[in-house]
Order: C-alpha cells, then sequence, then structure tokens
C-alpha cells in the first residue's frame, strides 16, 4: 500500500499544491485508485461515517423520569406511608400510598410521552451524510456509497451532487457548493482550486470542499483529504459528543424545591414526635407508636404530592400553547426556560432575515434609483428621488440593467397555486427577475429576446454572459454580461447615458468605481451589467472572447433584508431586558448592517469575526464577549466559546440555529431553539425548541409565554405549600393546644384527640390541592411581563418572602380552623355545645374555605385579590366543584360514615364561610402592607 504523507499536508491541504498532494496520496488525477489500493485503504481508516451514539433504551428513558428530588421525596412518602399501613396491622387499603404512587406515575407517564421522540444528534448526523459519491476508480467512473470513500479518492463532482468527504480541488469549473449548514455562509460559495496562501477559516477555503454540503452548480474534480471523524463534520460530531447538555433553570429550581421539602418534612416529624413526646401523656409502647405514627403522617401531609404531576400538567399545556404560536418545545422542563432567559444569540440568515435575496438599489450613469418592496413577490415599485420612476434616461438606464440581469441568468420565477410566489435557481439571479417585474417591464424582455448560447460563469472570470437574438432589430445578436463591478468594468469600452452610448473615459471609471464602494459600505452584494451588439458575422459562440468592448449600463446591490417583525420583536427584548446578539457565518458588513437595521447595535458598529477572536486570550475574550453583539465568520468553536463566556457571567443564554455547525452550541446553551424549515435535521436533534417558522418574533413570544409559566408555577407553589402548611399546624398545634381549645376528653378514652381525621386530610388534598392548582397554572398573564427584567440566574421560586407568606397564611389557617372547633366544643376559650364530630366536622370545612379563598390571594404576591378577581374562568370552576364536593361529603350519609364528618346547619355554615375568609381579609392587609413597603420580615 502507498504510505501517505506527512500529517501537516493532510491537516492543511488548502496550503498545498493540488497535484503534489495527491502524487504524495498515491492518487492519480485521471486514473483514481486502484480498487485493491482502495479497499486497503478502507481497511486501514475504516468507513467514511460519523460515530453515532446509540440511543436510550426505552426503560432507562423511563427511569429518568423517577430521577427527581421531588419524585425521591414522594417516593419515600409512599414507603411511609406503607409502612404505618402495616404498623396498624392494614386495616382497610393504604390510600395515602396508593394516591402518591398514582401521582408519581402520572407524572412520569406525562414526562416520558413529551421525551419519547428525542434521538441522538451524532446519529442524525450519520443519517444525513448517508449520500453516495462519483469517483475514479482504476480509470473508470464509478458511482459508491460515500461510505466506501477512502483518502486519495479521486471524488467527480457536479451539480445537485453532495460532497460525501472532504476533499481538496484539482479542477473546477463554475463550481459553487452550499455550505450554509457547515459555516453559516448564506450563499453558495463559489470554489477555486488556486493554492491558499496562509492559515484561512473554514468559510475562506476557497479550494476545498466537505462531507455534509452539496454542490448548487458547475463541475470540479477533487481529491479526498479526509473521511469519517477526521472530516471537519466529524470535528462537529465529536465536538457535540463531549458537548455537555446543561440542565434547564426550572429542572434546577425544581431540585432545589425538592431538596428544601425533603428537610422540612424531616424537621416536622422530628419537632412533631418530640413535642408530642414532651407534653402527651405516655403511658405504653403503643402510645409511642401513635405519636410516631402521627409525626410520620403530618410529615406526609406537609408534601405537595400533587405538585410533580400539576407542574407537569402545567408544562405540558404551555407546550400546547408554544405549539400554536409555531414554537415546538421538545421536553417539558424547557417551556419556561426562555422565560428566564437573559440572552438571545440568533442566527442571521432566516431567522433575522427572509432568506430571498432583494435587490435594494440600481445605481447607473444618470442616477441611483431604490426598489421598494422585499421578497420574491413582485411587490412594490422603482423610485429615484422618492418618486415613482418615471421616463426619461433613468429608466431606459435601469430597464437595460434589470432585463439585462435577467437575461444573464438561469433562475425561473412563478406564482405557486396557492399564490406564494417561488423561485427556481440561484436566489441572486432571482432578484433581477423580480426587480424587474416590479417595474414592469418583463413581457416585453420575454418577448425580444431568444437565448442562442451561453458563457458559463467561472471563477477566473468572476462573469457569466448569454448571446440573445433581437427580434425588435430584426434579429441581430448581442452579448449581455452580468458579474463582479470591478472586473466587468475593465473589459468596458463604453457607458450608456439614456438611448445614447458615450466612451467610458477616466472620470466615468472612477464614478462607476465609486458607486460600487458606496453601495459595497452599506453592505450590499454588487453586480454589474453591460452589453455588446456582436457584428455581423461575428461567431456567437467565440466564447469568452467575445466578453470584450462591452457597454457599462449599471450596478446593483442586493441584500438578503431583514424580517419587518424582527425588529419589533427585539425593540420587545430590549424592553424586557434580554440582550439579544447576532452570530452568523455571514460577511461582517453584511452582518453589522442588518444588526444596525434591526436595533441589535447602534450605527457604527462593528462585527468581530472568528479570527479576531481567535486573537484573544480568556481574559480579553470575555472581555469582547461583554461588549460586542454581533459576530460575524465564526467556527463552531466559537460560538461554544460565546455561550460558555456568557453562562459564565451569569447569563441564561438561548442560542438559535440551523446548520451542523451550530449544533454544539445548541447543545451547551441553556436552550437551543433550531429553525423548522432550513433547520438540519442535526440542529433540530440538538436543540430544545424548534420554531416551525423560522421567525425571531416567535423566540420572543416564547420568552413572554416561559415568563408568564414561571410566575403561574410561583401562584401554585405558593398556593399548595401555604395550604399544606395549614393542615400540619392545624394537626399540631391542636395536639399540642388540646387542652387549651377543648379537645382533651372530648374523644372519651382517646389519650390522644386529633383536630382532623387523617381521612380529612387526605380529602383536603384531593379536592383543593389538584383542581385549583392546575387551574391557577393557566391562570391568564400579567400585563407587565416584558416590561420586567430577566429574574436573575440565583433568584429562587421560592425566595425568602413567598416562605414567610406560607407560613404565615399557614398559620391563619389553622387558627381559624382550631378556634371554630373550639368555638363547637365543650369547655376551651369559648364555650360550646356541640359533640367531637360536629366540631370536627366545622372545622374540617373551615379548613377547606380557607383554602379556597387561598386560591384567589395566591395569584400574587402584592396585587390585590380583588384585581381581575374573575379573569380565570377555570379557577372559579375548580373553587365551585370543590365546594359542591365539601357539601357531599359533610351531608351525604355514606361519605359521612367514610369521613367521620356530619351535617352542619345553614348558619354553621355562614359561621365557617366567615372564618375560611380569615385568610383573604389577612392576605389583603399583608399585601397592602408590601405594596407600600411597610411590611416587616415577620410577614
Amino acid at each position: 500500500m502507498t504510505d501517505l504523507p506527512q500529517s501537516a499536508a493532510l491537516d492543511e491541504p488548502w496550503l498545498h499544491d493540488a497535484d503534489a498532494l495527491a502524487r504524495a496520496l498515491g492518487a492519480d488525477a485521471d486514473q483514481g485508485l486502484d480498487p485493491q489500493e482502495a479497499a486497503q485503504r478502507l481497511a486501514l481508516y475504516g468507513p467514511n461515517q460519523l460515530r453515532a451514539a446509540g440511543s436510550l433504551p426505552v426503560w432507562r428513558l423511563v427511569l429518568a423520569q423517577f430521577q427527581d428530588p421531588l419524585v425521591y421525596l414522594l417516593l419515600g412518602a409512599i414507603v411511609i406511608a406503607l409502612a404505618a399501613w402495616l404498623i396498624e396491622g392494614r386495616q382497610g387499603w393504604p390510600v395515602d400510598g396508593i394516591v402518591i404512587a398514582m401521582v408519581v406515575v402520572l407524572n412520569a407517564v406525562l414526562g416520558f410521552a413529551q421525551e419519547a421522540k428525542a434521538a441522538s444528534a451524532v446519529a442524525a448526523l450519520a443519517r444525513m451524510t448517508a449520500v453516495t459519491s462519483s469517483v475514479l476508480r482504476g480509470g473508470l467512473r464509478q458511482r459508491i456509497p460515500s461510505a466506501g470513500l477512502v483518502p486519495g479518492d479521486i471524488m467527480l463532482l457536479e451539480e445537485g451532487d453532495a460532497v460525501g468527504a472532504d476533499a481538496r480541488l484539482m479542477v473546477s469549473a463554475s463550481l459553487s457548493v452550499q455550505e450554509a449548514s457547515l459555516t453559516g455562509e448564506s450563499e453558495a460559495v463559489l470554489k477555486d482550486a488556486a493554492t491558499l496562501a496562509g492559515a484561512m477559516p473554514l468559510a475562506d477555503r476557497l479550494c476545498m470542499v466537505f462531507k455534509g454540503t452539496s454542490v448548487a452548480q458547475g463541475t470540479g474534480r477533487a481529491v479526498v483529504t479526509a473521511t469519517g471523524m477526521r472530516t471537519e463534520m466529524g470535528a462537529i460530531a465529536t465536538m457535540l459528543d463531549a458537548t455537555v447538555e446543561q440542565r434547564t433553570p426550572l429542572q434546577k429550581e425544581v431540585a432545589r424545591i425538592g431538596y428544601m421539602l425533603g428537610i422540612a418534612v424531616v424537621a416536622i416529624a422530628i419537632v412533631v414526635m418530640a413535642t408530642l413526646l414532651l407534653v402527651s401523656d405516655i403511658k405504653g409502647p403503643a402510645d409511642v407508636i401513635t405519636v410516631l405514627l402521627l409525626g410520620v403522617s403530618l410529615a406526609v401531609a406537609a408534601v405537595p404530592e400533587g405538585l410533580p404531576a400539576i407542574l407537569s400538567l402545567v408544562l405540558a399545556l404551555g407546550v400546547q400553547r408554544m405549539a400554536r404560536r409555531n414554537a415546538v418545545v421538545k421536553t417539558l422542563s424547557s417551556v419556561e426556560t426562555l422565560g428566564s432567559a437573559s440572552v438571545i444569540c440568533s442566527d442571521k440568515t432566516g431567522t433575522l432575515t427572509r432568506s430571498e435575496m432583494t435587490i435594494e438599489r440600481v445605481v447607473t450613469a444618470s442616477g441611483d434609483s431604490r426598489v421598494t418592496g422585499i421578497g420574491y413577490a413582485p411587490e412594490g415599485a422603482v423610485e429615484h428621488d422618492g418618486q415613482l420612476l418615471s421616463e426619461g434616461p433613468v429608466r431606459a438606464e435601469q430597464i437595460v440593467v434589470l432585463s439585462g440581469g435577467s437575461l444573464a441568468g438561469n433562475a425561473s420565477l412563478r406564482e405557486s397555486a396557492d399564490g406564494i410566489w417561488e423561485i427556481h435557481g440561484d436566489p441572486t439571479e432571482a432578484a433581477f427577475l423580480v426587480a424587474e417585474r416590479k417595474l414592469g417591464v418583463e413581457a416585453r424582455r420575454q418577448q425580444r429576446f431568444e437565448r442562442v448560447f451561453e458563457i458559463p460563469f467561472t471563477s477566473e472570470r468572476k462573469m457569466m454572459s448569454s448571446i440573445e437574438r433581437d427580434h425588435e432589430l430584426g434579429g441581430a445578436l448581442v452579448i449581455v454580461t452580468k458579474g463582479a463591478p470591478d472586473v466587468l468594468i475593465e473589459h468596458c469600452i463604453s457607458v450608456r447615458i439614456g438611448m445614447e452610448v458615450v466612451p467610458f473615459d477616466a472620470a466615468r471609471r472612477a464614478q462607476a468605481l465609486a458607486d460600487v464602494e458606496r453601495l459595497s459600505d452599506q453592505a450590499l452584494r454588487t453586480l454589474a451589467v453591460a452589453y455588446r451588439p456582436l457584428a455581423e458575422g461575428e461567431d456567437a459562440r467565440g466564447g469568452e472572447l467575445l466578453e470584450r468592448d462591452l457597454i457599462f449600463v449599471g450596478t446593483v446591490g442586493i441584500i438578503d433584508p431583514p424580517r419587518p417583525e424582527a425588529a419589533v420583536a427585539i425593540a420587545e427584548a430590549h424592553r424586557a431586558g434580554i440582550r439579544v446578539m447576532m452570530i452568523t457565518g455571514d460577511h461582517p458588513r453584511t452582518a453589522a448592517r442588518i444588526a444596525t437595521q434591526l436595533g441589535i447595535v447602534e450605527a457604527g458598529a462593528v462585527a468581530m469575526t472568528g479570527a479576531d477572536l481567535d486573537g484573544l486570550d480568556e481574559a480579553d475574550f470575555a472581555a469582547a464577549v461583554r461588549q460586542c453583539s454581533v459576530y460575524a465568520r465564526v467556527a463552531p468553536v466559537h460560538k461554544l466559546r460565546i455561550v460558555a463566556a456568557l453562562q459564565a457571567d451569569g447569563n441564561v443564554v438561548a442560542m438559535t440555529g440551523d446548520g451542523v455547525n451550530d449544533a454544539p452550541a445548541l447543545k451547551a446553551a441553556d436552550i437551543g431553539v433550531a429553525m423548522g424549515i432550513t433547520g438540519t435535521e442535526v440542529s433540530k436533534q440538538a436543540a430544545r425548541m424548534i420554531l416551525a417558522d423560522d421567525n425571531f418574533a416567535t423566540i420572543v413570544e416564547a420568552v413572554r409565554e416561559g415568563r408568564g409559566i414561571f410566575d403561574n408555577i410561583r401562584k401554585f407553589l405558593r398556593y399548595l405549600l401555604s395550604s399544606n402548611m395549614g393542615e400540619v399546624l392545624t394537626v399540631f398545634l391542636g395536639v399540642v393546644g388540646a387542652g387549651i381549645i377543648g379537645l382533651t376528653g372530648a374523644g372519651g378514652d382517646e389519650a390522644l384527640v386529633l383536630p382532623l381525621l387523617a381521612t380529612q386530610v387526605l380529602w383536603i388534598n384531593l379536592i383543593t390541592d389538584s383542581g385549583p392548582a392546575l387551574a391557577m397554572g393557566i391562570d391568564p398573564h400579567s400585563e407587565d411581563l416584558m416590561a420586567r427584567p430577566p429574574r436573575k440566574s440565583g433568584e429562587r421560586a421560592i425566595d425568602a418572602r413567598m416562605w414567610r407568606g406560607v407560613m404565615a397564611i399557614g398559620l391563619i389557617m389553622a387558627l381559624a380552623t382550631l378556634l371554630t372547633i373550639d368555638l363547637y366544643l365543650p369547655g376551651g376559650l369559648i364555650e360550646g355545645s356541640q359533640g367531637l364530630d360536629q366540631a370536627r366536622t366545622a372545622g374540617f370545612t373551615v379548613l377547606v374555605c380557607a383554602q379556597l379563598f387561598n386560591c384567589l390571594n395566591a395569584r400574587s404576591e402584592t396585587t390585590s385579590a380583588f384585581r381581575h378577581m374573575f379573569a380565570n374562568r377555570w379557577l372559579w370552576g375548580a373553587i365551585v366543584l370543590s365546594l359542591v364536593l365539601q357539601v357531599a361529603v359533610v351531608h351525604f350519609g355514606p361519605l359521612n360514615l367514610a369521613f367521620g364528618t356530619v351535617a352542619l346547619t345553614l348558619e354553621q355554615w355562614l359561621v365557617c364561610g366567615a372564618m375560611g375568609s380569615s385568610v383573604l381579609w389577612f392576605s389583603e392587609v399583608r399585601k397592602w402592607l408590601l405594596r407600600r413597603g411597610l411590611a416587616g420580615k415577620g410577614l
């Protein structure tokens, strides 16, 4: 087998002569590799495939749903409930344990159903690049699976081919390669086989073609230099495999809540048991067991067992709402993440822009015109000095420019059956067709001219020409040429002014070049148009020799226009305190102009390039990321470093992308957002959210939704925790203060009389935890959502003020409940005359009513419950349903038996309602003090 060259040549093949490199690789440009040699190399280097990570088995995906501190807490509660049931002699069914187990299973089902379709991004890379390639083997042209390519193979490239491996061009003819998925370059890159002089970023290695890209037009011959994981695509796959996916802020917060509740539950159990052992008249082991079981039961009651399922349901409803707004969320916990984003790093092409090349300016000798309208729909006009272009020299010249550019191209423009204008072919060529229609002269051009011959575009000439027969001039032939202005001007000796042709003297030539420079300074891509009538007898097939003595007509400025709605969305993001950054593979000048137009940066700001970033040490890099918001010509590693630097500063980063090159950064960001229309399968798999419409405005809408979801999560957390705290304090204080409120002796021979039965506490959790909390999870969003800054990375869902509120509300609930029991029992602070069952039923009902009033309190920490009180009809539905169920448990015979209740009179119901409303009035006073900054730390 032929020895291959030193690694330096293979590492930087663009710095080496193509023929010398081919010889070093043992390849013959005309014969290719010998089949036997190719087989030996395939055995040495392995298949030209990317290493795919295996997908997780179903059992692992299911198990992952239980790996959450809050779920661990519930699993512990199940074990405790079952243990208590066994100790008590297995009487009846362990209802507590069964209910909590059902909640845990429901939560797992919801999570698994949402995430079941997620697959490995590296595996998607392998699927995307599984293509065939045309090669020379033993002098014969063959099409083989790209997996069989080896270093030294001679690849033959044609329009429409997928490039199967990284290769050094040997010959190219008008070869353009679409590299957007790899480099982010919005337009097809014109390739050139010439050796490069020095180190170049990936997007500027014009003599190279890369695995996973595709040939837009032209032909080429190239020698393979890298296969499999050694390709640029393989480097991205390696980077992606090594990138650690970040936990979302919500996942971190829920884990923290789980740990805190776990500590609280253990503390409650210890305090309750220790207190009861001290204050109770313990006469034997049976009493000790009773105290221990009560402590454990209270600890279980303190756990909001419905929280995981309610959280999953609220997030799932958020997923559905986002889907209706064209944002498809892959994992439930990612729904809220965008709401906490402090930085959005966006790609340019297609996300902030329309990805539709549009002629914006036309400059000729007699004047400068502006073309209105954007996109491929021919809606707009050509204006000069702010007025519709009228007959005269300027119009005459610009007709020639736009019709000439349309002739010297192969694109087509047509309207589909559903009224959408579509192009076929090169987008830049199509831009001439659209502008020509806006001028209203396309019909005449189509009737007047007939193509005879074409001189294709080449990278050496930077021009293309079309030989046309002019039927208005008796079939005379004319050459129409379109190309790079600086090159085309050198082929011109005359210039068109109005209907006349005059010499292209030094002054007019200088003016034409100045016009080109002016357009370029505005970040417009420039193309010039010229023509020449062929002399009688001149051979129409004379090729490049015909491109001489041309008549210069003018230059157009082309741009991929920004989306109008993107500017509005960016302004909204800035109002919400979110920094927007543009990271693109496009030209720095173009990136800076679009960023300025959209309001990302101020006028005069410049874009930093990948080369600029490479020259910075870590400290300077971090400083640059803090200051600069526009990056161009960047590689995947730069995007990863930018994300890491932003996260190191405490930012929550959302990153958008559509290409393979974006996948590592999408995975590393707090939330990766892939494009649904233009995005590669790889980017979609690496991201946590997909934009179905590729629109930046959709991201900002998702931010609004995410913030609303987090607000609602805080609402039902406030509600659930304060309600459960009310239950715990009711039982705890009722047992400790039994003598004060008349409970001591009310139970006859029972040594320990509880203010509420275990079944009653379970009933309260069933009817007041689930429905109202879920309804709060879909509460209408606040009007000032996007007027607030992003929450800080250290800000908690349950902060110190909320904990104080939870404790205070829980205490008021307990006091109202116990005071009601005292009201009806003989003895205690207030002399009553009812039995234990009547008093207990009244206290039970007060606690239910208090929790339903608490639904209204919990909707805001500071806003009055009476403001927008009826905005959430689902919440009122849940309150009414809970009341109906409570009436049933108090007045329906079989339920009386099951829950130890007795019927209440109308007067007693009114008393219960009034006592329960104390929670509302206390909360209103507290909110009033908080709004005025008068509340102390005790509130």
